[in-house]
């Protein structure tokens, strides 16, 4: 393998998932995925793995800095988490059995239909109006999710961040920032296990390419997740809803057009 494409190509895979995962809590598989089998030849099941370690150290630190910035809920979230983390290893289980080809597309409709929504109905909620849903709702709303949201993350190695910030925001009615904070916490998690699972019923990866990514998405998420707690909801959503439609439109090409 030509080492120079290889960074080359896991930069800009690194870069928008990691810009993805900053800045609206999306799974970085829905980027690195593609890429890494499209543009390095490599297994898809694997791909999906080291895409979901990729997702681990990224998601974990821009769940600390929405956690400095008071946007992240991790009382309410932990509920979800744990309905999740159990169905993450029932996806990815059964994702283990299915053709390859399969994975993937569900993640690059919701990724491109969340981000036309952002941009044309901006989520405007304010953390009051987020504290005065009851407590019901949330609980009912976090394990029927999260079951959910669980078998999308393992089995398709994306799409969880996005149904998870469409849930929290939609559903929940979480303002943007706490949803976009929250929802990295629960894939930090979410992220550690799947990537688990699938190491341990596929092959081992690719341990350089998986480096490459783990550190290129771990910058670039940083950069995202600061910016994004320093921006005014208006304009959060509108860089959320431009990054989610780019993205989606990129995925897209690679998945129908260089494959």
């Amino acid at each position: 393998m030509d080492y120079l494409v290889t960074i080359i190509v896991t930069f800009f895979a690194g870069m928008g998932a990691g810009l993805g995962t900053g800045f609206a809590g999306m799974s970085a598989a829905a980027v690195i995925t593609p890429m890494l089998v499209t543009f390095l030849d490599i297994e898809p099941y694997t791909a999906v793995g080291i895409a979901l370690a990729s997702d681990v150290l990224a998601s974990a630190v821009s769940a600390y800095t929405y956690r400095k910035n008071k946007n992240l809920d991790v009382k309410n979230g932990l509920l979800m988490m744990g309905i999740i983390l159990i169905f993450t290893v029932v996806g990815s289980y059964l994702s283990s059995m299915v053709p390859s080809h399969t994975m993937g597309g569900f993640s690059t409709f919701v990724t491109l239909i969340l981000g036309i929504k952002f941009i044309i109905k901006p989520v405007m909620t304010t953390k009051a109006e987020m504290e005065a849903v009851s407590k019901t709702r949330k609980i009912v709303g976090s394990v029927l999710c999260g079951i959910f949201i669980g078998f999308i993350c393992g089995f398709v190695g994306a799409g969880g961040g996005m149904m998870m910030l469409l849930i929290l925001t939609s559903v929940l009615g979480y303002e943007l920032k706490t949803a976009v904070g929250t929802s990295v916490f629960i894939m930090a998690f979410t992220a550690l296990t799947g990537a688990i699972s699938h190491f341990s019923l596929g092959d081992s990866p690719d341990i350089w390419v998986m480096v490459l990514c783990v550190v290129f998405t771990f910058v670039w998420a940083q950069i995202a997740a600061k910016f994004a707690n320093k921006a005014k909801p208006e304009t959060l959503n509108r860089v959320v809803g431009v990054v989610l439609v780019v993205l989606g439109i990129v995925i897209l090409g690679f998945e129908y057009f260089i494959k």
